[in-house]
């Protein structure tokens, strides 16, 4: 299914505790919450697990990352295979694997071809207007620093990211907005949703929660605008 805002995003990373069944019972547990609070969550599985994870929920799936058939390296997931596989969305330029942004706007070319919703990241208020003539369907203002941190501009700067949504807003209103790292908790959500942005996430927190379902469940009670 297509993403639908707002949202809260779950990404697995590459811990071990979300692959293969383990992820499937993640992802069940987010599916479970999800229909119960009636809140909006998204995940982004482990490449490998991408069709494992669609057949068991519906979910919007992001990939965490792809490239174009033709650029890409022997193992290399392609926008092509993650679509074919069950993928709504993609991770574009990612702190974690970052593309050059001569490259981005192929990218998200692809993308569209391939019915695929971009989420370009972006680290600066330079990278936020460069990525913007792109067209992309949501920015993600996310600083490398900020990742597993306990503090990320949410709550060092918000006002940080309200500047980021203005930004978005006034240059291209169809674009969303997506703020991630140092989210850790419903707190930290809410001061997202506070700032104006369509969607947040987080990964770190998830995965280190001693008990992920509670957790899960005090994240819904922050995301706005229960499902109909």
């Amino acid at each position: 299914m297509a993403l639908e805002y707002p949202y809260f995003l779950v990404n697995y990373k590459t811990a071990t505790e979300t692959v293969g069944e383990d992820g499937v019972a993640f992802t069940r547990t987010i599916d479970r919450v999800a229909r119960e609070t009636e809140t909006r969550f998204a995940v982004a599985p482990q490449p490998t697990d991408i069709r494992l994870v669609a057949s068991t929920t519906d979910l919007p799936i992001v990939a965490q990352f792809a490239t174009r058939r033709e650029d890409a390296a022997l193992g290399t997931p392609t926008l092509e295979a993650v679509a074919a596989a069950g993928a709504d969305a993609v991770f574009v330029n990612h702190p974690q694997n970052e593309a050059t942004f001569a490259d981005v706007p192929r990218l998200l070319e692809r993308c569209s071809e391939l019915g695929l919703e971009s989420i370009v990241c972006v680290n600066s208020r330079e990278q936020t207007r460069a990525a913007l003539t792109y067209d992309p369907d949501c920015l993600l203002f996310e600083r490398p620093a900020d990742i597993a941190s306990e503090a990320g501009l949410i709550r060092t700067h918000p006002e940080r990211i309200a500047s980021f949504v203005e930004t978005v807003e006034a240059a291209a209103p169809a674009t969303r907005t997506f703020v991630g790292g140092g989210v850790r908790t419903a707190d930290d959500v809410e001061r997202a949703f506070d700032c104006g942005v369509d969607a947040t996430g987080a990964a770190s927190a998830a995965l280190e929660a001693d008990d992920r379902e509670a957790w899960l469940r005090s994240i819904a009670n922050a995301v706005p605008g229960a499902l109909e």
